[in-house]
């Protein structure tokens, strides 16, 4: 069951916003010296009920051994701020730190884990918190938006601003994957009949559960990405990585259009305690996001058992 922690959070806009009300569920218990947790942040558009199948004791994080927190992004439909203030990702995860420090009393975070908005989370806490993390896996995701992913997200804002949700699944729809997966018409394995059934089926219907003014605010978030970019490191993105102690794994897709390898390459390469593990797979963006693709699954589970096993 989900629980929301309401606080008052002074945002790096200077606006403080009152109230916010961060929604989060726990599985699993907290161990006696308070170090077995795990954060889990959701991804754009995502809600905690979407992350259940990926925790379980044969399954991606085991509650039996670990505390598990899924937190809500901000502008997720779950987690608001009243006001619709401008949040960052530093935001949520300051608000994200204050709910595992101040509601659930943790000490140590065994591991910050999350994929494409989630993993843009994990970056922060490894960098903002390097005496607490002791692990991050970021999959699909990345420390700081570069110009194309940027350029890409004012893209499909412009395509819902204009021509609305159904617009937007299109545009999305064509990035989301690669475009082996389409020549292979991959979506076939998924139930669907035609590449039109899949686009409606899967990218109309998954924005149709948010409005479009809480896509808008997750949209600004991810193209605001910027793990540099407060008064830490003062936009040195050098630092910001060097900054971080914690092991770190990071996992791109070969074919992902949205966050290539090259460019989380060039951010492993900047950490002491990172390793790039790309995923081989034509799944694109959505590589081990979907339980109906095993291999893709397989692949990450393994390799973040493999890190905490470290």
């Amino acid at each position: 069951m989900s629980k929301t922690y309401v606080l008052d959070l002074a945002l790096q806009s200077g606006e403080v916003c009152h109230d916010a009300q961060l929604v989060y569920e726990t599985h699993g218990a907290l161990n006696d010296d308070r170090s077995n947790a795990i954060i889990y942040p959701t991804a754009f558009a995502g809600q905690h009920p979407d992350l259940a199948w990926t925790i379980g004791p044969d399954r991606l994080f085991d509650p039996t051994r670990y505390f598990i927190v899924v937190a809500n992004l901000f502008g997720n439909g779950l987690s608001t701020a009243p006001g619709w203030p401008d949040m960052t990702v530093y935001d949520n995860v300051i608000a994200q730190h204050r709910l595992l420090t101040e509601r659930l009393g943790v000490r140590r975070v065994a591991m910050a884990y999350g994929r494409s908005m989630g993993a843009m989370q994990a970056f922060h806490w490894a960098a903002l918190y390097p005496d607490m993390v002791e692990r991050a896996c970021c999959v699909v995701g990345m420390a700081k938006a570069s110009p194309h992913n940027r350029l890409f997200v004012q893209g499909i804002r412009a395509a819902l601003e204009h021509g609305g949700t159904p617009t937007m699944a299109r545009v999305y729809a064509a990035w989301g994957l690669s475009q082996a997966f389409y020549r292979e018409e991959a979506w076939r394995s998924l139930g669907h009949a035609s590449m039109e059934d899949f686009v409606v089926a899967r990218w109309e219907a998954f924005l149709a559960r948010r409005t479009p003014q809480e896509i808008l605010a997750m949209l600004w978030t991810w193209e605001h990405c910027d793990i540099s970019a407060n008064d830490r490191f003062n936009g040195d993105l050098r630092a910001a990585l060097a900054a971080i102690r914690a092991k770190v794994l990071v996992m791109p897709c070969e074919s992902d259009l949205y966050f290539p390898v090259e460019d989380n390459r060039r951010e492993v390469a900047l950490m002491a305690n990172g390793e790039l593990r790309p995923i081989p797979s034509i799944w694109g963006h959505m590589a081990g996001s979907w339980a109906e693709n095993p291999e893709d699954v397989r692949f990450v589970e393994t390799a973040a058992r493999d890190l905490l096993a470290r």
